[in-house]
């Protein structure tokens, strides 16, 4: 295996379908990698205009980082 830093690289944190995430990497022709996931405290800063946090009102764990209210649908 050869290491190479992954500082500064732009990715999509992918849920897969079993519950596990992977870190997907594009090149300039559109070609991915999809890395496993398994770093225990990765720093990442959200560049994504579509992501929103929500708040629960109560403290029973509903807080959650998902799509914005538009993209869900939810209009007040």
């Amino acid at each position: 295996m050869k290491p190479t830093s992954a500082n500064g690289v732009q990715g999509i944190l992918l849920r897969t379908l079993n519950g596990t995430y992977k870190f997907r990497v594009y090149d300039a022709e559109h070609n991915f990698i999809d890395y496993d996931l398994t770093h225990s405290d990765l720093r990442v800063t959200i560049t994504d205009p579509d992501a929103f946090f929500y708040r629960a009102d109560r403290h029973d764990n509903l807080d959650r980082l998902d799509h914005s209210p538009a993209t869900l649908g939810i209009y007040e």
